[in-house]
């Protein structure tokens, strides 16, 4: 049972929905700092209405409404940063080297590929002799 349980934890699709999932959360914060920092205190200033901290009083002083909390933005944006790089170094490199001791490569260089030069397609195989899309002669691969 518990070696089930770790196959399917080690599994390549459930860390990378996991990483999906903090990023998609990082960057909601980032979002959500940038309108309530930024977007809130246009509209509050146009429709009328101070703050401390590290920004920009756009209406009567004091009236937190009005107030560009530029300060605020910067720490969701420092929040980002350091959040990502702790998802890097605790998640993805302990998870790169754990699949690697299985033999197999995660979030690796993508496999070379040709480009067609009659449809542009850019995604056929180096071995490939004939386009899938357009049915073209490639060019034979020249050796280095």
């Amino acid at each position: 049972m518990i070696k089930g349980f770790k196959n399917f934890l080690l599994r390549g699709d459930v860390v990378v929905v996991a990483i999906g999932l903090m990023v998609a959360l990082a960057v909601s914060t980032l979002v959500k700092a940038f309108t309530d920092s930024i977007i809130t205190p246009l509209l509050n200033r146009a429709q009328g209405g101070g703050g401390i901290g590290l920004g920009v009083q756009l209406g009567q002083s004091g009236n937190s409404a009005t107030f560009l909390a530029i300060g605020t933005f910067i720490s969701a944006i420092v929040y980002f940063v350091v959040f990502m790089m702790v998802l890097y170094f605790g998640i993805v490199i302990p998870y790169k080297a754990i699949q690697k001791r299985r033999g197999l490569t995660v979030f690796g260089d993508p496999a070379p590929s040709k480009t067609c030069p009659a449809c542009l397609s850019d995604d056929l195989p180096m071995g490939a002799t004939k386009c899938k899309y357009c049915g073209s002669e490639l060019p034979a691969e020249q050796s280095a």
